[in-house]
């Protein structure tokens, strides 16, 4: 068996197995093994009912004390039986699962692993796991991975098949020299590979995070050393002409606002970038609501008038269309063309785009990865913008660079990494960094509370958008889900409109919806025809509404600092005032000192150093795979450990093979 083969390879794998996994882009053996599970299971010794934490995952051994009931009811069978031990005793419900009945029996004794809730006087589990006392002993000795699931597919079959695969893992090559994992104690590759998928024990998974986040930041960072080599005295044949910097005097000076100091000062790096003769590759940081698109936009400007196109690539086709709204509506005085380009188009309407493109009718493109097609062919590509650039990877910026003849490189970022890891992740770039808020934005009021507060914080709603203003309220989940007592998006959205009633209009919106009908949620939102939106963090990103003053977290102890602060920048965008409600669903003395951070803080860059800080090792038990900073698996705070020593490798070791077979490649 081969990295190649196709996962039918795989002994107990057929055809329609393979069609589900599909769903998970699994088409090969190695698909399959870089599947990382995204948590595991321990399982602990049981505690007592009376001493089980509410809301939080623990095993109780208790008796089954009353007969096993099973209910129909119009949407689910509910299976109920109550169960007690010495301490106390607990209601135990399971849906759509009738066969417990004749699995469970009054008088036997089990363990039931799962959450423990208040339900009116009563203890309640759902959804509990069931083991005899035996079984449970042996699960102990374990940590179970549960990997990202989709329709058709269970979390069974996908440990069955990464076990079948078990040779093909213990056979991979290691590109890393034996010296330097001795020299920054890592795992060889094909141990840490099979302890990602089947740990023995806590210390074995970090060993085996830490070996597969440094291969992902070593060949990130190898990716950036290559472009900085490449780039390195590249001629610029986009040089911006003298009318054009005249003319940018007139375009800032029609602006209805001042530009900051930070905001000049990186304007002025991009134009001496752009008019020195090489070829500009900067990236604008500065924290969320600092005006780096304005900076952006008037970088485009000086490109246009001086005879050239110019791109602006994002990570959403939400935020496309808003940056293509408001770019044609501020390039509409100067005669300057913009259009959008996105995946979910008709073919039609990317023709047309591509057309006007090509002919160099169309001055500035906005749009999604639907940029770098091979189908879209610029006439004279001058500069190309990224916005939010942690979601791209360096690739994607260098094949969006490689559409034009050398184009100048700006990209901006509202993450707020530590200056010292972001000299590491953008060692390509100059650095550009804005410090300050424009004039008349008011630093948002937060405050941080119990879930108690809420009938508080639904009024507070309601008197902001009675004086005319709207809210965001977040969930971490889309919908219900069974076992977990995380607030979610539909639910939530019903529980505000029974407490308002008509007089407050609430929407509600998520990732899984269509990207149609997100647009128009949002656009209804901007439009003032939604006054409370309930959203997942999808609206994290750039998504800017003046109006909108307050902002409600639900559970926030379950977000990282960073993310939490990039979300409370949706709010406060204009003159009025902003607030952020952190609800802190289970209070712990660490949730407590996270959230204390961003309470008396909205220092973005000063919250990154204490998000830092206060991650220590990182929890091995949530292995990451958002994507977010370009990496499937690393996190540059749970791992600023690991990028440092990869930084230091690369400076020692070089190219591994493997690049350098990719380099040459691509040279031929």
């Amino acid at each position: 068996m081969r990295l190649t083969d196709p996962i039918t390879t795989i002994r107990g794998v057929g055809e329609k197995t393979a069609a589900a996994f599909r769903k998970l882009k699994i088409e090969t053996v190695q698909d399959l093994i870089e599947l990382y599970p995204r948590r595991y299971l321990g399982y602990q010794a049981p505690v007592p009912i009376r001493d089980a934490p509410i809301l939080e995952r623990c095993t109780i051994r208790a008796t089954i004390c009353t007969a096993v009931k099973v209910n129909k009811g119009p949407r689910f069978v509910v299976i109920t039986a109550g169960a007690q031990d010495v301490s106390g005793s607990v209601e135990l419900v399971w849906f759509n699962m009738p066969f417990l009945a004749n699995v469970l029996h009054k008088g036997e004794t089990y363990c039931f692993t799962g959450l423990i809730r208040w339900k009116g006087k009563r203890r309640t589990m759902e959804q509990p796991e069931y083991f005899t006392p035996g079984k449970y002993q042996e699960m102990r000795s374990v940590l179970q991975p549960v990997y990202p699931l989709s329709a058709g597919v269970k979390n069974s079959q996908l440990r069955k098949a990464v076990q079948e695969a078990g040779e093909v893992i213990r056979s991979l090559p290691d590109p890393l020299p034996e010296s330097a994992r001795e020299e920054y104690s890592l795992l060889p590759l094909n141990e840490a590979m099979y302890r990602i998928h089947f740990p023995k024990d806590e210390e074995s998974l970090a060993a085996a995070v830490r070996r597969l986040a440094f291969d992902e930041f070593y060949r990130f960072l190898m990716n950036v050393r290559e472009l900085r080599e490449e780039n390195v005295r590249l001629m610029s044949a986009h040089l911006l002409t003298d009318e054009a910097i005249s003319k940018l005097n007139g375009f800032l000076a029609g602006l209805p606002y001042s530009l900051t100091k930070g905001q000049k000062d990186a304007l002025d790096d991009v134009v001496r970038d752009m008019s020195g003769g090489s070829v500009m590759n900067r990236l604008i940081q500065g924290d969320v609501g600092c005006g780096k698109t304005i900076v952006a936009a008037a970088a485009l400007f000086v490109t246009v008038v001086s005879g050239y196109q110019g791109a602006l690539m994002v990570p959403t086709e939400v935020l496309a269309m808003q940056h293509f709204r408001d770019l044609e509506q501020l390039f509409r005085p100067y005669k300057i063309k913009v259009a959008l380009l996105t995946g979910s188009m008709t073919a039609r309407e990317k023709r047309e785009v591509y057309e006007e493109i090509a002919a160099g009718n169309v001055q500035i493109v906005v749009g999604t990865h639907a940029l770098i097609q091979e189908k879209v062919n610029y006439r004279s590509l001058g500069l190309v913008v990224t916005d939010e650039q942690h979601r791209f990877g360096v690739r994607q910026r260098e094949k969006l660079a490689e559409k034009g003849d050398l184009p100048h490189v700006l990209v901006m970022s509202a993450t707020p990494i530590p200056r010292t890891l972001a000299i590491i992740l953008y060692a390509d770039l100059d650095i550009s960094l804005i410090t300050e808020l424009p004039g008349g934005r008011k630093k948002i009021l937060n405050c941080v509370v119990g879930t108690d507060y809420r009938p508080t914080a639904y009024k507070f709603i309601q008197k902001e958008v009675s004086a005319g203003h709207q809210a965001y309220v977040i969930c971490p989940k889309v919908e219900d889900s069974e076992g977990t007592p995380l607030e979610n998006v539909a639910d939530y959205a019903d529980t505000l409109r029974s407490v308002y009633g008509s007089s407050v209009r609430v929407s509600s919106l998520h990732g899984k919806m269509k990207e149609s009908d997100k647009q128009q949620i949002l656009q209804d939102f901007t439009d003032r025809k939604i006054d409370v939106l309930v959203s997942t963090t999808v609206i994290e990103v750039g998504i800017n509404n003046p109006n909108a003053t307050v902002m409600m977290i639900e559970d926030a102890e379950r977000f990282g600092l960073a993310q939490l602060h990039q979300l409370r920048g949706r709010v406060g965008r204009g003159s009025s005032q902003g607030y952020c409600i952190f609800i802190n669903a289970v209070v712990t003395p660490e949730s407590r000192e996270r959230l204390k951070v961003l309470e008396e803080s909205n220092d973005g860059f000063h919250i990154a150093a204490e998000d830092l800080r206060l991650r220590g090792p990182g929890d091995f038990f949530g292995v990451r795979q958002s994507g977010d900073i370009m990496f499937r698996l690393a996190d540059i705070y749970q791992h600023a450990d690991v990028l440092k020593a990869a930084q230091d490798c690369v400076l020692k070791y070089g190219i591994p093979n493997d690049i350098k077979e990719r380099i040459q490649d691509k040279n031929e």
